[in-house]
């Protein structure tokens, strides 16, 4: 999908949310929303990664909703306040919301939790495609990872909410 389209898709989840005005993608994060969702079309067609199957799909309903969160998460992308700020993804599945948070914000440190093998596998191929960096994926069960880690985690369509929030609290840091 080209970078025209993309941006044109995906302004009004950028200008939602935040009182700091509409965000705004660069080329670069443009190339890289580009690049995944090339990937994921090619991934998904072998293994099951998403139900969503056309790209305009995927750009409205995967990063228009990832990016919407990310822009209530932190309202000033580029904001150097953001650096080392610790971000986890709880059931990242295929990289939702964690890796379009990290493109629009990319000064956060990014842990993708993700038990599935092979959708781990994927997260990491995405990571080195995109040259991400500070993007950690955890291929285990999130009770595994240390807690009072994060900063902030997200939870998206994961299975078993109500079960799987007390780990996601226990991922929190203290403060």
């Amino acid at each position: 999908m080209d970078s025209t389209s993309i941006r044109e898709l995906l302004l009004p989840f950028l200008q939602a949310g935040s009182a700091g005005g509409p965000a705004t993608l660069s080329e670069l994060q443009l190339r890289h929303i580009s690049m995944y969702i090339d990937m994921l079309l090619r991934w998904n067609a072998r293994i099951n990664l998403t139900a969503v199957r056309s790209a305009k799909e995927i750009v409205t309903r995967h990063f228009g909703e990832s990016l919407f969160a990310a822009r209530l998460l932190f309202p000033a992308p580029n904001d150097q306040a953001n650096m080392g700020h610790r971000f986890v993804d709880f059931g990242s599945g295929p990289g939702f919301p964690g890796l379009p948070i990290k493109i629009l914000v990319p000064a956060i440190h990014a842990t993708l939790i993700e038990s599935n093998q092979k959708k781990a596998t994927f997260l990491k191929e995405v990571r080195r495609a995109l040259t991400l960096t500070d993007v950690d994926v955890f291929s285990f069960r999130a009770e595994e990872f240390p807690a009072g880690q994060a900063d902030t985690v997200t939870l998206r369509a994961v299975e078993r909410f109500e079960t799987v929030l007390p780990s996601a609290v226990r991922l929190l840091a203290p403060d």
